[in-house]
């Protein structure tokens, strides 16, 4: 009776983290697709131009920092474009 009751527990915990993690990873897959397509339309429209600075481009890091930082990793690169700083 106990290890039909331990397994239960373990089972229910086990399901509990997938959950929590499951959830966790479909929120930073979102804000990366969603930093991604910033980039994408922020170099479409030529908004740093707007600006008098060249666009943001699309190398490895400037792709890899809008995967990681989604939404806000896009803004940053912005910053710095504006302050002249390159990547």
């Amino acid at each position: 009776m106990t290890d039909i009751l331990v397994a239960l527990i373990l089972l229910i915990v086990i399901v509990a983290i997938v959950w929590y993690l499951v959830k966790k990873i479909t929120i930073l897959a979102v804000n990366a697709v969603l930093g991604l397509i910033t980039l994408f339309v922020i170099n479409f429209l030529h908004v740093m131009q707007w600006m008098g600075k060249p666009d943001l481009g699309y190398d490895l890091v400037t792709i890899l920092i809008c995967a990681i930082g989604g939404f806000p990793g896009v803004l940053i690169l912005m910053l710095l474009g504006i302050l002249g700083i390159t990547i």
